[in-house]
């Protein structure tokens, strides 16, 4: 029977992305099932954060998120981009390509265009281009994210996370029965993993 594993993150934070990489790497040649579950940091219209003009999330970026991921291998960026955006359309274009399959793909493109290109992902127009890069339809994604078919979706799912689930921080990641919050390392993803398989079976 296979494990499940949910996730609960946002586009937007360099924890998730790093914790995205771990993870990928802990379930390789397991038998699992990954849900991702949206959360929004900052969902509209609370204020946009702007590490830039932050002192201590730069501090936080130049002394703590860079060093892990250099550790890592992972080629990160702290994104030019002021403020940050919002992440409620990358989410609804999350809901679409789930919808056709292409989910996973599509959470690792809009993560590394975010933490490695650069590029903003509250626009609809950046979203349908990394949508297109995995092979969904552009005009179809762009057409659905303008009227926002997604948008009752996405609010489900952030109410979930909120008032079910009781989600305070991300990532969080709830393997079997155990729950692992902020960042943490693959080996330890693993011996989780491992752990939850043999009690799974």
């Amino acid at each position: 029977m296979s494990l499940n594993i949910k996730v609960y993150f946002d586009f937007v934070c360099p924890f998730c992305f790093l914790g995205e990489e771990s993870l990928s790497q802990a379930i390789e040649g397991k038998d699992v099932n990954i849900q991702w579950m949206p959360f929004e940091l900052r969902p509209e219209p609370s204020p946009r954060i702007d590490p830039w003009k932050d002192p201590s999330k730069l501090n936080a970026w130049n002394n703590f998120i860079e060093p892990i991921a250099k550790n890592l291998g992972i080629d990160m960026k702290l994104p030019k981009l002021s403020p940050h955006p919002y992440t409620n359309l990358a989410f609804e274009g999350y809901h679409y390509a789930s919808e056709h399959e292409k989910g996973n793909e599509y959470i690792k493109r809009v993560f590394k265009g975010f933490f490695q290109d650069e590029l903003d992902i509250g626009k609809i127009e950046i979203l349908a281009n990394l949508s297109e890069e995995i092979g969904l339809n552009k005009k179809e994604f762009t057409e659905a994210l303008r009227a926002r078919k997604y948008k009752d979706k996405q609010e489900e799912a952030l109410k979930h996370a909120y008032e079910e689930a009781n989600i305070t921080a991300v990532p969080t990641i709830i393997i079997g029965n155990e729950v692992v919050q902020g960042n943490t390392s693959k080996e330890n993803l693993e011996k989780i993993i491992n752990k939850q398989l043999i009690k799974n079976n």
